[in-house]
């Protein structure tokens, strides 16, 4: 299965998602002390709520990518080998502000349609956009090449480690041969007593 497609989809999620923190370092370059209420009020009033759990995925899907990493390194016997030089930096950080950029603008346009306002130029919001979605961008880049390239190494040490080998055949028999007896009459011949059979004495078998 091709990986490429599913990455990529992911990587679009995870700029989605990030988007809510540059929305608040914009409004927050914009408005400065009144940012917090007016992201609380009228057609922003979803986005408290929206944002904390945007952050929120975020924070679980780091979490868990390090415990995974914490994991692979306690198996005993088996070094984590990072052996990829992961995505390219310039790569997720093109990805990464092009979204994040990119659902900034579409989020600030619906807001303004909803509360029957005019929408800002496209100047301002790439302005604006640009200021609060860019340092998210170059941080969670550089933090998303860390964690991938080491991700798929723990991958691999987990994956190596919960493989099950296949067990050894058990042998066809484990009855163990008993030693050849030798042949009897050569024993008649050097012990000829202990091969008379006991019986009755002479005089009564007459």
């Amino acid at each position: 299965m091709n990986r490429l497609p599913i990455r990529l989809l992911g990587l679009l999620a995870f700029g989605a998602l990030l988007a809510q923190a540059g929305h608040l370092i914009a409004y927050q370059l914009e408005f400065g002390a009144a940012a917090q209420a007016v992201q609380s009020q009228g057609a922003h009033e979803y986005f408290p709520g929206f944002a904390k759990t945007s952050l929120g995925i975020v924070a679980a899907v780091v979490l868990t990518s390090l415990l995974l990493i914490g994991a692979a390194r306690l198996l005993p016997g088996r070094p984590v080998v990072v052996a990829s030089r992961g995505p390219s930096y310039v790569s997720l950080l093109a990805i990464l502000f092009t979204v994040q950029l990119a659902f900034f603008i579409a989020q600030e346009t619906i807001e303004s349609l909803a509360a029957g306002q005019a929408v800002p130029s496209a100047l301002d919001l790439i302005f604006v956009g640009s200021a609060g979605q860019l340092p998210v961008a170059i941080l969670a880049a550089l933090a998303l090449k860390w964690l991938a390239i080491r991700v798929d190494a723990a991958l691999l040490a987990l994956r190596a480690e919960l493989a099950v080998e296949p067990s050894a055949a058990a042998p066809s028999s484990l009855v163990l041969p008993l030693p050849e007896l030798a042949p009897v009459s050569a024993l008649v011949g050097s012990c000829p007593t202990v091969y008379i059979k006991r019986g009755p004495p002479a005089i009564l078998r007459a």
